[in-house]
């Protein structure tokens, strides 16, 4: 989502028209995003209000790739939860207790107010021999004052305190893709992921199989692309780029 089809709240030129197209075309498609803050209707309203209209069913976030992660492996489970309504409610529809009683994990999401209390319960329920889940890896978040500390930083800390690694399920963990193709029932051979990182979005994607596509609208430029040991199947400038593909065979 972010550098792809949105850059500081504004849409990426030609994203509009990109997304009118695939819809159109009746293709199957999904937004995704490593943040767990926001349900799938909240950044529906977000990206509306951004001139972009996009269901709320075709937005996939890291907090619906951990709930479904965790339904897989233990069904009707219980978790000690820090984070926001997108990763609660998540949790909740796929039929998770939330508690910090002898919970079955300590699942760590991002959020906007960190507390030193929730940290430390965190701390001794998985010294208690909860598992520790995270939604993402991202050390830092934007603001509009600067970097924020994000899901991954809070992490290394609890990890610090417990000698305990997390799994994290969102980006880079090709496990984010395949989620995503589960909820589309679609077929790595006939799917294109779009990014704008190398180190998140074409690495998850390559190792989910997929036809992977770098743009140019978000962090990465093409000079930096030939330092990775790997390669996205295409570099184009920007989204708008692509919208005479969607009426093609890819």
């Amino acid at each position: 989502m972010d550098g792809v089809l949105v850059h500081e709240g504004q849409p990426v030129p030609g994203a509009d028209e990109f997304i009118r197209r695939l819809r159109e075309s009746g293709k199957r498609f999904l937004v995704l995003t490593n943040n767990s803050i926001y349900t799938q209707r909240d950044l529906a309203v977000r990206l509306r209000v951004a001139g972009l209209d996009i269901p709320p069913e075709s937005i996939w976030t890291s907090a619906l790739a951990t709930a479904r992660f965790l339904d897989s492996q233990r069904p009707s489970g219980s978790a000690y939860v820090i984070g926001e309504a997108g990763l609660t409610t998540a949790l909740h529809e796929v039929g998770y207790v939330l508690t910090d009683i002898d919970p079955d994990y300590v699942v760590l999401g991002e959020t906007r107010t960190y507390s030193f209390t929730q940290i430390t319960r965190a701390i001794r329920l998985i010294e208690g021999g909860a598992r520790f889940i995270a939604t993402n890896p991202d050390p830092v978040g934007p603001s509009n004052e600067g970097s924020l500390p994000a899901c991954g930083a809070v992490a290394a800390m609890i990890t610090k305190a417990t000698g305990v690694e997390p799994y994290f399920v969102g980006k880079p963990n090709p496990m984010m893709m395949r989620s995503a193709l589960r909820a589309l029932d679609g077929h790595s051979e006939s799917t294109a992921m779009v990014g704008d990182r190398m180190d998140t979005d074409i690495v998850s994607g390559m190792e989910a199989g997929l036809h992977t596509i770098l743009v140019l609208t978000g962090v990465m430029s093409r000079g930096q692309v030939d330092r990775y040991p790997f390669r996205p199947s295409q570099v184009v400038d920007s989204i708008a780029d692509l919208i005479e593909m969607i009426d093609g065979d890819t």
